[in-house]
């Protein structure tokens, strides 16, 4: 299994505390970064190669993972590595989430895992993956989307994930007007925390055609709800 943990974002409203530096590297609790939390999650649940991509004043970010987290050497499979942004041929930034995965493309093709997890790094919250992984593989699902319960009433703030019964995805909606409900408890609904699993091969394939097509090249905004317009072959 291979992470990619996405760590270029700004962080616009956590300023002044990202004027100088990428949301993931602000401080928190005195000695920690807000990146250490998805890199512990994943190391406590024994997926080992991590691949984080930088982009917004990352120097800070770059000199903590230097110092702070150093696993792998013997091992091929076992590595932290930062990966900061390979020009493409028009020149320019990351245009989204999903556009900074497909422009490292190479970077997975050459791992060659089953199973991509493709996870921010601006949340502070403890997860074990692995129950999430259980979860991906005993549904055969192409994409499985981590998801928490906020009160019906402040879920226009966030990307809405509407499910059914058996918890299948079965709409998305990004801050929406009227958010749907979780099935079983009205009271609150399903808000995406943009951590995803994907099966490579359908991974590979969607970046690809999400990106021949315009718009944002987002995940939560782009990627998931065009895969939803598909039959997948066992779930999403």
């Amino acid at each position: 299994m291979l992470a990619i943990v996405m760590a270029g974002g700004k962080g616009e409203r956590l300023m002044p505390l990202t004027e100088f530096r990428s949301k993931p590297a602000v401080p928190f609790g005195g000695k920690y970064r807000i990146v250490d939390f998805v890199l512990s999650n994943f190391l406590n649940s024994e997926i080992m190669a991590m691949y984080v991509l930088v982009q917004y004043r990352s120097q800070s970010l770059i000199e903590h993972l230097r110092r702070a987290w150093r696993i792998g050497g013997r091992i091929k499979q076992q590595f932290i590595t930062v990966v900061p942004p390979q020009m493409k041929a028009g020149g320019g930034w990351y245009e989204g989430t999903a556009d900074a995965v497909f422009h490292n493309l190479n970077l997975i093709e050459d791992c060659s895992p089953d199973l991509v997890a493709v996870f921010g790094a601006d949340h502070i919250y403890r997860m074990d993956i692995d129950q999430m992984v259980r979860f991906h593989q005993e549904r055969r699902a192409d994409v499985t989307v981590a998801a928490r319960p906020v009160p019906l009433h402040a879920a226009r703030g966030f990307g809405i994930i509407e499910t059914d019964t058996t918890d299948r995805i079965v709409g998305f909606a990004e801050k929406p007007k009227h958010p749907k409900p979780m099935p079983y408890d009205p009271e609150h609904a399903f808000s995406s925390m943009g951590n995803y699993i994907f099966e490579t091969d359908v991974l590979l394939k969607v970046l690809s055609e999400d990106a021949r097509r315009g718009g944002s090249h987002d995940f939560g905004r782009d990627v998931i709800p065009t895969i939803m317009k598909k039959e997948p072959r066992g779930g999403l």
